[in-house]
């Protein structure tokens, strides 16, 4: 077609094709990148926990800029994202957040996430304009549907109520609606405060809970081959997977693939999947 059009000097069908052209490399891509997520889970939704780690309030807003970056990715993809709990920072930011995204592939996609990232920047909260480095921990489960038997002992749980701390009116304030629950045998937490319904934070927490059981499952069967599930280390130096450089020069990279972008801006609009692509193919090498 580009011939045809390069013969009848036809300027406006040349334009045009090269989007069709940019639209196809960018569908083929995506095919690719599909290829390489192979295992029963990629296909299923992600659980994300985003937690604040070394770095007071600086930490607390890097919380929020993940939580934003991650937002941003699910919605250039068209997948929906659902926040399950969410304690908000004592000055700025969140301490620590979970959410749910739902949509074709999302854990596959975003395992490349899990592990602790590091910001280097000029912080905004200090008077005096140091940098200072801050960290924050990403944890990406898949979310257990009905089609995985997760066998729990009712007599195993430890089942708490209490007020929400967010937002939600005269409801929230009043009732105690958010639901923790302790799994006394591993002692894994889960919790749910955003809807108003005890029972539905109940239900929701016990399936964080289940994902959570399952990882560590997973972990125990073949700790070499699911990297992801390790036991994350202190959220401190050395363990960070990826670090987000804005002082004094800006680049992001990530320590695994040694991948490094210069464009931060663009990375932390929600354009990760370069990163996500140098993930999946590392873990195939």
């Amino acid at each position: 077609m580009t011939e045809f059009a390069q013969e009848e000097d036809d300027e406006n069908s040349i334009l045009d094709l090269r989007k069709d052209l940019f639209g196809l490399e960018k569908e083929i891509k995506g095919y690719e990148l599909q290829t390489m997520l192979g295992e029963k889970d990629d296909k299923r939704n992600a659980i994300v926990a985003i937690n604040a780690g070394a770095g007071g309030t600086e930490a607390q807003d890097w919380v929020e800029m993940l939580f934003r970056l991650y937002l941003k990715w699910a919605e250039s993809r068209k997948m929906k994202t659902k926040i399950l709990d969410h304690l908000a920072g004592d000055e700025a930011g969140i301490k620590n957040i979970t959410f749910t995204v739902s949509g074709p592939y999302a854990y596959g996609y975003l395992k490349s996430e899990h592990g602790i990232h590091r910001m280097v920047r000029i912080s905004p909260f200090d008077a005096n304009g140091r940098r200072h480095t801050s960290f924050a921990s990403v944890s990406i489960l898949p979310e257990i549907e009905d089609d995985i038997k997760i066998d729990i002992n009712e007599r195993d749980l430890r089942v708490e109520t209490f007020r929400a701390s967010g937002p939600g009116g005269q409801h929230v304030n009043k009732t105690s609606s958010a639901v923790r629950i302790t799994h006394l045998p591993t002692n894994i937490v889960a919790q749910c405060q955003n809807e108003k319904s005890q029972h539905r934070n109940r239900e929701l927490a016990l399936k964080i809970l289940k994902a959570r059981i399952y990882a560590l499952e997973k972990e125990r069967q073949n700790r070499e081959k699911q990297l992801r599930h390790q036991s994350q280390k202190e959220i401190a130096w050395g363990n960070q997977i990826r670090s987000y450089i804005f002082n004094p020069y800006q680049l992001v990279k990530d320590h695994r693939t040694n991948l490094e972008v210069g464009d931060i801006e663009r990375v932390m609009n929600g354009d990760i999947d370069i990163f996500i692509d140098a993930y999946l193919k590392w873990l195939q090498n």
